[in-house]
C-alpha cells in the first residue's frame, strides 16, 4: 500500500428486496472488504462492532455493518437462532458488494459474533472466495455440519473467562477443514468488555484479514 488511508466515505444502504438497513464505510484506497455479522440481536449499531470497523479502516479495510433481521424479525427471539436464515441474509449482503461501484472488486471478508459467527461460517460455505473469517465470543458450533465445508482461513477468538463458549469453540475448531486458528484472550469474558479486551480483538482481526490479503480474490 503506497500510503495511508484517508477517512471514510460513510453512506446509509439499503440491502436487498427486505431493504435490510446498513451502514457502508470505504476508505481511500481500499484493499478489502469486511461484512459484520451480528449476533444476539444486535445490529448495525453494535458498540464493539463498531469500535471494531473503525480498527479495519485504519488498514484500508471497508466495512457493512447491517442488520440482518427486520424490526418484526428481531422482535422473535427465535429468529436470533436461526442460523439458515442469518445466514442466508449475509449472503444477500455478499451478493451486494459484489455488484456495488465502490466494492465490487474488493476481496471479501467475514467478522462474526455470537451467532453472527455461525451464520458466516455456513455463509462462506456457500459464498464461494471468501478471503477469510473472524469470530469474536462466536457460536461456531451452530454451524454444524457445514463446518466441514468451511475453506476460508477461519480465526476464533474467545475470552479466557468464558469457558463454556471456549469448550464450544474447542470442539467446532476441530470440524474446520482449512487454515484455522483459535486465540484465547486471558480474563475476558463473553462481550471483552474488560480493559484491553476490545482491543486484543481489534489487534488479532486486523493482522488475520491483512495476513489473508495476498491469496484473497474477488
Amino acid at each position: 500500500m503506497s500510503r495511508p488511508p484517508g477517512p471514510p466515505e460513510t453512506r446509509e444502504v439499503a440491502i436487498g428486496s427486505l431493504r435490510l438497513p446498513g451502514i457502508l464505510e470505504v476508505p481511500q484506497p481500499s484493499r478489502g472488504i469486511v461484512l459484520f455479522a451480528h449476533g444476539s440481536g444486535s445490529g448495525r449499531f453494535s458498540p464493539r462492532n463498531n469500535f471494531v470497523a473503525r480498527a479495519m479502516h485504519d488498514k484500508a479495510l471497508a466495512t457493512l455493518l447491517l442488520d440482518l433481521l427486520t424490526e418484526e424479525e428481531a422482535g422473535d427471539r427465535r429468529n436470533v437462532f436461526d442460523i439458515a436464515l442469518l445466514a442466508e441474509r449475509l449472503l444477500m449482503a455478499t451478493s451486494w458488494v459484489r455488484q456495488e461501484p465502490d466494492t465490487a472488486r474488493l476481496p471479501v471478508f467475514y467478522f462474526g459474533a455470537s451467532t453472527g459467527a455461525a451464520a458466516a461460517l455456513v455463509a462462506a460455505a456457500d459464498a464461494g472466495a471468501i478471503g477469510a473469517i473472524v469470530s469474536r465470543g462466536g457460536r461456531p458450533d451452530l454451524a454444524g455440519a457445514d463446518l466441514a465445508r468451511v475453506v476460508a482461513p477461519t480465526l476464533l477468538i474467545v475470552g479466557g473467562a468464558d469457558p463454556a463458549v471456549l469448550d464450544l469453540n474447542r470442539a467446532a475448531l476441530a470440524e474446520l477443514p482449512g487454515e484455522k486458528q483459535l486465540v484465547v484472550v486471558p480474563g475476558a469474558t463473553h462481550l471483552f468488555e474488560e480493559p484491553g479486551a476490545l482491543e486484543r480483538v481489534v489487534e488479532l482481526a486486523g493482522n488475520w484479514f491483512a495476513s489473508h490479503l495476498a491469496e484473497a480474490t474477488v
